[in-house]
């Protein structure tokens, strides 16, 4: 395990602007879990409102994924001409305004567009949060990815529970996607305020570090963020839906489940520093990846509501230690700067978050969700056997 940087010797000026920029960052963090949380509980909403099969509903998620991917061509010009503080107010703007008028489109020709800007939106503040808090750890001189992280997964469990104390108390579910989008984009717009002016330059600011194609190791590992975060995708998008149509639960009670997932993976996230310095990382990727797929699979043969509920903790605190380990191990790779390897893996596996929850829907319309939620599974398991590659 590499030795962790020192801390630098304290400057009042410094310490007080990366202090309170780490408080507004985890807001954003958060805001961007809660968005994210209410969108995973109503995407039944969605199907059921314009009466989508599982094949539209997979096009109408693929859409938001090639916006997503689309964006990410562009999310590093437009945080570098914007700035982080208004990249972050802008499409905080654009995302909640897009989540509130989800159920508000005449047709589904109109909700098309609407959604490949719903997931640009959220690519691009999901990279300028993301710079912010790379550049929290180099003027602070500390690891804090993982805990923002972990903050994103602590504001979709709330956004989960919320919305999901909302359709128990008969809350149109047109009137929470509206006050979500809201608050989400106020709490953003504040919480720029707080974030750093601007980034230092450093080392890792050579022309290299804007692009690298992955190859040897760099891309095993870039494959291997990709199942992971393909994996955890699914479990956002399909997640309720599999609880309401497979297991039969009601969707404000199928909610719980997801706001299992979110929770065990934010605790899970807070903890992974802790367990990354006791155990060697590639057993603990491997342990972690073998118990969501074996989480996932009980889930799936048992079909019952209890275990469903539990197991989708199981695959959330599983699944939590992926992006970290994965992180870190692409910054050891030699004949690449720390940033190319980042931008190189997490590119690859941004494509598995936002591609694989369409992929899903193809593989239900086919066969049936059950078995489409097997996907899980098979990532997981390729996870486990693919930790030996880990450093």
């Amino acid at each position: 395990m590499p030795t962790p940087p020192a801390r630098p010797l304290p400057n009042p000026r410094t310490d007080s602007s990366t202090g309170l920029g780490l408080w507004a960052t985890r807001a954003q963090f958060a805001a961007l879990g809660l968005l994210a949380g209410a969108w995973g509980v109503h995407i039944p909403s969605v199907k059921q409102h314009y009466e989508l099969g599982e094949a539209l509903l997979s096009l109408l998620l693929l859409t938001a994924a090639a916006g997503a991917l689309l964006a990410l061509f562009t999310a590093g010009r437009i945080v570098a001409r914007l700035g982080v503080r208004r990249t972050c107010m802008a499409a905080a703007a654009v995302m909640g305004t897009m989540l509130a008028s989800v159920l508000w489109w005449p047709s589904l020709g109109w909700l098309l567009p609407a959604m490949w800007v719903f997931g640009a939106a959220m690519s691009v503040f999901d990279v300028a949060i993301n710079t912010e808090g790379t550049a929290l750890e180099s003027l602070g001189g500390r690891a804090v990815m993982s805990h923002l992280h972990g903050m994103f997964s602590l504001g979709a469990m709330a956004g989960a529970a919320l919305t999901g104390a909302l359709l128990r108390a008969g809350v149109a579910a047109t009137l929470q996607l509206a006050a979500v989008g809201a608050a989400v984009a106020l709490l953003a717009a504040g919480a720029a305020h707080g974030m750093l002016a601007s980034h230092p330059d450093g080392p890792d600011d050579a022309p290299q570090a804007h692009f690298a194609w992955p190859r040897g190791r760099l891309l095993v590992i870039g494959l291997m963020i990709f199942a992971g975060m393909s994996a955890e995708g699914v479990m956002y998008d399909w997640s309720v839906l599999y609880l309401k149509q497979e297991v039969g639960l009601t969707q404000d009670v199928a909610a719980l489940g997801y706001a299992a997932f979110t929770g065990a993976m934010a605790a899970a996230r807070f903890g992974g520093d802790a367990l990354r310095t006791r155990f060697a990382e590639r057993r603990l990727l491997r342990a972690s990846a073998a118990l969501a797929a074996v989480a996932m699979a009980v889930v799936l043969l048992s079909g019952h509501p209890g275990v469903a509920i539990a197991g989708y903790a199981l695959i959330g605190a599983g699944l939590a230690p992926v992006v970290p380990i994965l992180y870190n191990a692409a910054t050891r790779v030699p004949g690449y700067s720390r940033a190319a390897a980042i931008a190189a893996v997490s590119s690859i596996g941004y494509a598995g978050f936002m591609i694989g929850p369409p992929l899903i829907g193809g593989i239900a319309h086919a066969l049936s969700l059950t078995a489409a939620m097997g996907v899980v599974v098979v990532m997981a398991g390729l996870l486990a056997i693919g930790a030996r590659r880990v450093g």
